[in-house]
């Protein structure tokens, strides 16, 4: 299983409604095929401890069956737009992919 967690900093100036269009937008991404399960989410609202970073505006994480799952989705027609019609709205975004 490759795990691919995505962190997006949104550009402050967006307002209420852009914000929860762009969260739309990644929930799209649901449609690739080589996709088993996707998660979008906010920071949480947990403690404060020194090791956690809730700096972020959206979270996205998704679980493909492996690294060559990853790989077609990272050229899939779905993907690829989303990044064209979207990456203006971040100013900042971090991937951590893992394999378990």
């Amino acid at each position: 299983m490759l795990v691919h967690s995505v962190y997006f900093w949104l550009r402050p100036e967006l307002t209420h409604a852009q914000r929860a269009r762009f969260r739309s937008e990644v929930g799209k991404l649901a449609a690739v095929r080589t996709v088993d399960k996707i998660f979008i989410g906010a920071p949480a609202g947990t403690p404060e401890r020194g090791v956690t970073d809730k700096t972020f505006d959206v979270a996205l994480t998704i679980l493909f069956k492996n690294a060559a799952a990853h790989d077609a989705y990272q050229v899939d027609p779905v993907h690829v737009a989303f990044v064209e019609g979207n990456q203006a709205s971040w100013v900042r975004v971090l991937v951590y992919d893992s394999e378990g």
